[in-house]
């Protein structure tokens, strides 16, 4: 039987999300319809004349071999972070569920990198990872891998997806292990009891009623690589050697603040925006229907 709430009066559900609906249209709905608006002009660096020039923006953009690049390290940087910081979390999780002894201790240590940062979170790992003093750097220039993120563009992507899947991993970690609390724990002792191993136990019990919290961490690994790793780009890498690890969030900044390219500048982060949209709708019309709720 569906239970819903009656509300005596018409206006007070409104009045109950109206604190939430402010934040959205003053930090969403306005800030995106200021970039459509600048992504249609053209502006000088000091915003005294603006004139209207259509798509001119757009059509600039998809030809220039620098964005097209761009889109495609930020394709290969948020499959790598998504997937390689599920996969590590989910296996944290499960081994921090088994934990009878100590198990707040480990349980807090593994959520502190979320409480970091992200631009701390870049400085820390450029610093292990620096040419001249890092100490990682050091290590494997001992073990015969020549490390130098400045020079090496292979090295510099896998140094912020490093730092990003760290930065993610805790939030990550935490929804994984509240969702392995939440199985009930007879259906693991009846499969126990049949003989089940425990990694039987978890591909045919506990991972399809992940599902749920598999396919959300999805959606919100995909939107974090695209949007909240600015900082850790910036602190480690300056989207460099050249542009090789400029994703498409902080080609909008570069664009936009050190270029003054204002018009150009929210056309990228009016495509950002319809790219992330699009992608999280594919994601709740097809990926969702392998979720079992």
């Amino acid at each position: 039987m569906e239970k819903r709430v009656l509300f005596r009066s018409a206006w007070l559900p409104w009045l109950l999300i109206a604190p939430q609906m402010a934040v959205i249209l003053v930090f969403f709905f306005w800030p995106a319809s200021q970039a459509i608006v600048q992504s249609v002009q053209m502006e000088d660096a000091f915003g005294t004349s603006t004139e209207f020039v259509g798509l001119e923006n757009f059509k600039t953009l998809f030809e220039d071999p620098a964005y097209i690049d761009s889109f495609k390290v930020t394709a290969l940087f948020s499959v790598l972070v998504a997937g390689i910081g599920i996969v590590l979390s989910l296996i944290l999780a499960v081994f921090a569920d088994r934990i009878l002894r100590g198990g707040l201790f480990y349980k807090t240590f593994l959520i502190i990198p979320y409480a970091v940062a992200p631009a701390i979170a870049g400085v820390l790992w450029v610093f292990m990872f620096s040419p001249s003093i890092g100490i990682v750097a050091y290590a494997l220039n001992q073990m015969g891998v020549g490390w130098n993120h400045v020079l090496n563009s292979n090295q510099a992507l896998t140094l912020i997806v490093v730092a990003a899947v760290w930065k993610q991993i805790s939030y990550n970690f935490l929804f994984f292990l509240a969702g392995l609390q939440s199985i009930p724990k007879a259906l693991i002792e009846a499969a126990s009891i049949d003989g089940a191993g425990p990694l039987r136990r978890f591909l045919t019990i506990q991972f399809p009623l992940l599902s749920p919290t598999t396919f959300f961490l999805l959606v919100i690994n995909i939107v974090y690589a695209f949007f909240d790793t600015f900082a850790i780009v910036h602190a480690t890498t300056e989207g460099g050697p050249g542009r090789d690890t400029a994703i498409l969030v902080y080609k909008v900044w570069h664009d936009g603040f050190r270029a003054l390219d204002l018009g150009g500048s929210a056309a990228q982060s009016v495509v950002l925006m319809l790219i992330v949209v699009g992608l999280t709708i594919i994601q709740f019309r097809y990926v969702e229907k392998k979720v079992q709720y």
